[in-house]
């Protein structure tokens, strides 16, 4: 036997014996706790001994509960007492606190140097210049549309990210809504639609369509062109997305726990409430890259010339090659492109798929960057980075890497008071955002959470301005890979690169370019890829841009 479990029956034998010896002869107030407190351990020792299915209660009876209890907020003794500044993931201790700075108004600059170990391997910095500029104002939005879009759309460099009421709590919507209409950025409604909440406070909304098609579905699950023209041709709605994968779970569909389905909620999204609502892995009306491009033709067309885009994260390049030569061959271009990060995510998501699958952020929009590049369309289409932006840093980095505007999620949750406990997929979030238990929601204050939506949107792109400058431009647009420096492992600098070589304008298209010119990973994708379907084998041998450019010296 355990020590515990001989503990267990000295008390139920001896203890409970001398606790009601003391008690027929004191009857004290102390006698009858003590004969209460060895009768409830024995009660509750012998049943985890016999009964328990945890083993842990049957070899430590009663005293496993302290390690349940402990473990219970193993995440806040971490978080609070345990972990440095700069160790913690998703959002260090550092990057909260800048973020609750920002959005409080309050002193967010930092004393006595900087606590980073600015040689450590694959640390990220910038070359200032000798001569700062200020940016322009009129460099300060960026037009999305293109072509065939009759109503583009003027956005910020920062904006809300997609999260859907459903996910989060009617009030953190609200927050949200009026905090970006404050900002002058749009708010993503997420997958869930457009919920009253969203409309309430008048803030522009880009209105995400995930492959659930929730809002704008019939009774079979599939697209109902008059219910998406109702919501799509409303006045707040700038924008349309089409959503084929996220970050934190691509190739996985969303989740939204039963537990989180109100009455409401499944009145707004057409689905049942008693079971998980589960989106699918794939859109069913884009199984194809043509189909998807048809499919941003017939929104933008029913939404009245609206900008319309999809958002994915890059998994395969080659795929999104496929959906280049699908907009070459068919002549429709979406308006803009949403590049989800491997690193995002601010709800449930399986441990393999938010561990292992995608690409980063950084990466995915340098792949789509160098794609439309490569086959002549970049100047018809604007890229939307979407993955962990804490900083300003973190925007401008993004910028550089080819994005033209970023847009944020849980930063922003964390500015209406988030503090990262990491339950979002229990509807126990204790600040009341990622919830619908309408006691927690009630905590927060729209009026004050929304003026901290628009504070850290004023700051952080005020910080992002400044930094630009600092670099001797006057124009984010001026930015590129290479002013991204990392440091090596040999302690040096170098420019930030992507995971293949850059490739040349029209590297695809142009006849009298030469297949020699072309990085032989791009070659491959691109002779891989497919207009007619997503999937492409992958089964070229990736190897660093330096292998290749070897092998085409010593060719030489």
């Amino acid at each position: 036997m355990t020590i515990m479990q001989k503990t267990l029956w000295l008390i139920v034998s001896l203890g409970n014996f001398s606790a009601g010896y003391f008690y027929m002869h004191s009857q004290s107030t102390f006698s009858i706790i003590l004969l209460l407190a060895t009768l409830i351990y024995s009660v509750v020792g012998i049943y985890d001994v016999f009964y328990s299915r945890h083993s842990l209660n049957r070899l430590y009876p009663v005293v496993a509960y302290i390690r349940y209890f402990l473990e219970s907020f193993r995440v806040e003794i971490q978080q609070y007492f345990i972990a440095n500044n700069t160790e913690e993931l998703p959002f260090n201790r550092e990057q909260r606190t800048l973020v609750y700075r920002r959005s409080k108004n309050e002193n967010d600059t930092i004393a006595f140097g900087t606590q980073r170990d600015l040689s450590e391997d694959n640390y990220l910095s910038l070359w200032h210049s000798l001569s700062p500029k200020h940016v322009k104002d009129s460099a300060k939005h960026i037009i999305i549309g293109g072509d065939s879009c009759t109503q583009p759309y003027s956005a910020s460099y920062l904006n809300i990210s997609a999260m859907s009421f459903g996910s989060l709590s009617s009030n953190a919507i609200e927050a949200f809504n009026l905090g970006a209409k404050k900002a002058g950025c749009y708010h993503n409604t997420g997958e869930g639609g457009v919920s009253p909440y969203h409309l309430k406070h008048g803030g522009d909304l880009v209105w995400q369509i995930g492959t659930g098609l929730f809002g704008c579905r019939n009774d079979l699950g599939r697209f109902d062109a008059e219910s998406f023209k109702k919501t799509a041709n409303l006045p707040q709605v700038k924008m349309i997305e089409v959503k084929l994968s996220q970050g934190a779970k691509p190739g996985h569909g969303g989740v939204l726990p039963k537990a989180k389905i109100t009455d409401e909620i499944a009145q707004i999204r057409h689905i049942r409430k008693d079971v998980d609502c589960v989106s699918p892995a794939v859109n069913p009306e884009c199984t194809t890259p043509k189909e998807l491009l048809a499919f941003i033709e017939q929104l933008r067309e029913l939404s009245g010339g609206k900008p319309v885009g999809f958002k994915l994260c890059i998994g395969n390049p080659a795929e999104f090659l496929s959906l280049c030569k699908a907009m070459l061959e068919t002549g429709i271009t979406p308006d803009f492109i949403t590049v989800d990060g491997a690193e995002g995510g601010t709800g449930a998501a399986p441990v393999e798929f938010a561990n292992r699958l995608g690409l980063l952020c950084l990466e995915g929009v340098s792949i789509v960057n160098s794609a439309l590049i490569g086959v002549g369309l970049r100047d018809k289409i604007k890229i939307i980075a979407s993955g962990k932006t804490a900083s300003s840093f973190e925007l401008l980095s993004k910028i550089a890497m080819g994005a033209d505007i970023v847009n944020a999620a849980r930063t922003m949750m964390l500015a209406i008071g988030c503090i990262q406990t990491k339950h979002c997929n229990t509807n126990l979030c204790p600040t009341g955002i990622a919830t619908q238990d309408p006691a927690r929601a009630k905590a927060i204050d729209v009026d004050v959470k929304s003026e901290r939506v628009r504070n850290f949107h004023r700051n952080t792109l005020a910080s992002f301005f400044e930094l630009v400058g600092s670099m001797g431009l006057d124009d984010p647009n001026q930015l590129v890979p290479q002013m991204v420096k990392r440091r090596s492992p040999y302690g040096t600098q170098m420019s930030m690169g992507s995971l293949v070589a850059p490739i040349v304008e029209n590297a695809f298209v142009d006849p009298l370019i030469s297949k020699f010119d072309i990085d032989e990973t791009w070659l491959n994708w691109w002779d891989a890829s497919s207009a007619d379907t997503f999937y492409v084998d992958d089964l070229f041998i990736l190897k660093s841009p330096e292998f290749h450019h070897q092998q085409v010296k010593q060719g030489q």
